[in-house]
């Protein structure tokens, strides 16, 4: 358990250095996904494709910020096309 409260610490600390349009975008895309996929706008899919498309782009953001470390960068572009293909099956069923 210390080491996962380190780790969290330090990923904060990191976050924090980004530049802060980083940092805002990161954080809207995110708040974005979780807002759109509460269970308040479950009744149209339409919101829930807006929530999948957010989460794509904090995937795609994310990939290429890790873009040094090959493995974790496909690993994020990977989820965002996943993200990407549920985003428009749910476009298509609306």
């Amino acid at each position: 358990m210390k080491n996962i409260g380190y780790r969290l610490k330090s990923m904060i600390k990191l976050f924090q250095l980004e530049p802060l349009w980083f940092k805002v975008f990161i954080s809207i895309t995110l708040l974005t996904s979780i807002v759109f996929s509460s269970s308040y706008f479950s009744h149209d899919s339409m919101y829930d494709g807006i929530s999948k498309l957010a989460v794509a782009i904090f995937f795609i953001v994310y990939g290429y910020k890790m873009n040094m470390n090959r493995k974790v960068s496909m690993i994020f572009y990977a989820l965002a096309g996943l993200c990407l293909v549920l985003a428009l099956l749910a476009f298509i069923n609306n």
